[in-house]
C-alpha cells in the first residue's frame, strides 16, 4: 500500500525514454495545447488507457457485476463528452489522445472565447480566475463534464469578469488588418471597361458614367 502521506504518481512514464516519433508527437502537442511539462501529456494518456483497459477487462466477463460496471463506465464517458448515447462499447477503443485533450478546461476556455491563447488560458486558471459550476478550478488538466461546460465563468470579484477587459478583447493581427485594408480598397475602386466593352454596352442602351472626382 505504501505510506499514505506520500503522494503517488498519477501517470505512467513511457516505456522507453528515447523514441524519436513519440518525442516529436509530444513536442507538437505541447505547442498546440500549451503544456508546460510532458507529464501532463502522460497523465492524459494514462487516463485514456485506463478507460480502454476497463473495456477490455469487462468484455471477458459475463456476470451482474460486469454489467453494472460497464453501465457506470459508459455513463461516465457520456458525461465527459467522449462518446454519445447509443454508441457501442467498442468505440471507446477507438478514442484518441486528442479526444480527451479537447475536454480539458484549458482547451475549452479558448474554444468558448474566454481566452485568446492556450498560454493565456492556463494563466487565467492557475491564478484562480475561473469557476466551473461555482467551484474554483486551478489546474488546467481538469476534465470538464458536458453538464458543466455551460457553467464556466470568471470569478465575480475578478477583473476578468468584465467583458471589455483588455486581456479578453480579441486583437487583430497586423496580417488581418492588412487583409482587411486591401479588401476595403478593392471595393472602393470602380469597375473599368475596355473601349470595345463600352461600345457594346452603349449599343444595348447602357449609360456609362465617368467616375466622380473626389473633392478635397
Amino acid at each position: 500500500m505504501g505510506d499514505p502521506r506520500k503522494i503517488r504518481r498519477k501517470f505512467d512514464k513511457p516505456s522507453h525514454p528515447w523514441q524519436a516519433s513519440r518525442i516529436e508527437e509530444e513536442n507538437a502537442l505541447m505547442k498546440v495545447y500549451g503544456f508546460k511539462a510532458k507529464s501532463e501529456i502522460w497523465k492524459m494518456r494514462t487516463i485514456l488507457k485506463g478507460f480502454k483497459d476497463q473495456v477490455k477487462s469487462l468484455a471477458s466477463r459475463i456476470d451482474d457485476q460486469s454489467t453494472l460496471e460497464e453501465k457506470q463506465l459508459i455513463d461516465r464517458l457520456i458525461s465527459l463528452g467522449l462518446i454519445h448515447y447509443g454508441d457501442p462499447t467498442d468505440k471507446v477503443l477507438g478514442l484518441e489522445l486528442k479526444d480527451i485533450m479537447a475536454r480539458r478546461l484549458q482547451t475549452i476556455l479558448v474554444k468558448k472565447g474566454f481566452a485568446r491563447t492556450m498560454n493565456q488560458s492556463r494563466q487565467f486558471i492557475t491564478h484562480g480566475h475561473v469557476l466551473v459550476n461555482k467551484k474554483k478550478i486551478t489546474f488546467p488538466s481538469y476534465i470538464v463534464a458536458l453538464k458543466d461546460e455551460g457553467l464556466i465563468e470568471f470569478v465575480p470579484t475578478s477583473s476578468l469578469a468584465v467583458e471589455d477587459h483588455p486581456e479578453r478583447i480579441i486583437k487583430e493581427s497586423s496580417k488581418d488588418k492588412e487583409g482587411k485594408k486591401k479588401k476595403e480598397t478593392k471595393e472602393e475602386v470602380p469597375p473599368t471597361f475596355s473601349a470595345d466593352e463600352i461600345v457594346q454596352l452603349e449599343e444595348k442602351g447602357a449609360v456609362i458614367k465617368a467616375p466622380e472626382k473626389k473633392t478635397e
